[in-house]
């Protein structure tokens, strides 16, 4: 458990235990964050050449946001899931539940593949709704990539635009991203996301990029 222990003092160090975009924006209240694993149940998403599917390591890495927001925030934020367990939700539902909780963040976690074997990094989308929408979701976008190269080594593939329903169909006043956490189809990047240790430290850094 190095890697989260070692991330757990730099978030001591800048305030992890923090209200967020909710206190920079002057509200008394904690963020509402939806946390979307992306796809579940009969859609298993990308699979591995040893068959790590990409639906059991986003549910995992969304759980222990979860947990760790419970477990180390003094004031919890509003944590929800699009889908708890391997369940097959669809994309409408995703969103719908994102503008009934009336969410300031979503964020739809996957992994990604290539044909190409050698492909590897995380990328992020968003869709533009408005000028400060999409300065936020991309600001969110590059922090979270940052994040991740600088504390877990992954390559850093950039923030780029992606039409993709659940961003599309979000609410307009929502900070909303879509992460590609690795490449399954990169036979050691599957290897190292399939870890415990590394997905309670995606989690970990996900969770203080939102916070920062």
């Amino acid at each position: 458990m190095h890697v989260i222990n070692r991330i757990l003092v730099c978030l001591c160090c800048v305030g992890f235990f923090s209200y967020g975009f909710g206190q920079i924006r002057g509200e008394l209240k904690p963020l509402v964050i939806v946390i979307d694993p992306g796809h579940g149940g009969k859609d298993a998403g990308a699979i591995s050449r040893t068959g790590v599917k990409e639906k059991d390591i986003v549910l995992s890495i969304a759980n222990k946001m979860v947990e760790l927001n419970y477990r180390l925030n003094k004031q919890p934020l509003d944590i929800f899931l699009t889908r708890y367990t391997d369940t097959f939700v669809s994309l409408a539902d995703r969103t719908r539940l994102s503008k009934k909780l009336k969410a300031d963040v979503f964020i739809s976690i996957h992994c990604n593949a290539s044909a190409n074997p050698k492909a590897s990094g995380t990328e992020v989308y968003i869709y533009p709704k408005s000028e400060m929408q999409a300065e936020e979701s991309a600001y969110l976008g590059f922090t979270i990539q940052k994040g991740l190269a600088n504390t877990l080594g992954f390559k850093n593939r950039g923030v780029k635009f992606g039409d993709f329903q659940v961003l599309r169909d979000s609410r307009a006043e929502c900070v909303t991203v879509l992460l590609e956490i690795g490449f399954l189809s990169h036979v050691d990047e599957a290897r190292y996301l399939l870890k415990e240790e590394v997905q309670g430290a995606v989690a970990l850094v996900v969770l203080e990029m939102v916070i920062d």
